[in-house]
């Protein structure tokens, strides 16, 4: 971790930025998606930055993480939680959390986590069979509490599951 640093995005991050979440989808849903997911989300690149590219001028944010080489290796981001999450009684949901596979288990993610959560109860939807998020998200504290969803569009076929941190 010491060549990587952790800012927040600015215009010029978002289609690289988006170009690494879209790797990082490769990398960790190879076995849950075929190349027609992909390349679908490669082909929609252009209207995801635009829409990024608005969101940042309204005021939106989310953090990416550097190589040395000025390359992103890691993006997160935190939201409000939306209406139909209030049950879960918290009040922020990790929207996105992605850090390229080279870099599993370098404690990347674990800081870009704490930069945009810390120790805030928070709220995370995990694709079932995505293992690796399911363990990181224990690790902070995160347990399941009975939420699932069954999800549409490209993604038809596959099930979030609501992780909730709630201390009280």
């Amino acid at each position: 971790m010491n060549d990587d640093r952790i800012r927040l995005a600015a215009e010029e991050d978002v289609r690289p930025a988006l170009q690494m979440k879209l790797q990082a989808w490769r990398e960790a849903y190879a076995t849950l998606r075929d190349e027609s997911f992909f390349a679908h989300h490669e082909g929609q690149l252009d209207g995801q930055v635009a829409w990024w590219e608005r969101g940042l001028a309204s005021g939106a944010q989310f953090f990416i993480a550097e190589d040395r080489d000025g390359r992103i290796i890691g993006l997160a981001g935190g939201t409000p939680a939306i209406e139909e999450d209030q049950d879960a009684g918290v009040g922020i949901e990790v929207g996105m959390l992605y850090v390229l596979a080279e870099y599993y288990g370098t404690g990347l993610g674990k800081h870009l986590f704490d930069v945009v959560i810390g120790e805030q109860d928070a709220l995370v939807w995990v694709m079932q069979g995505n293992d690796r998020a399911r363990s990181f998200f224990a690790k902070q504290g995160f347990t399941h509490d009975g939420t699932s969803e069954a999800l549409v569009g490209s993604w038809q076929g596959l099930i979030e599951e609501r992780m909730v941190r709630a201390r009280g």
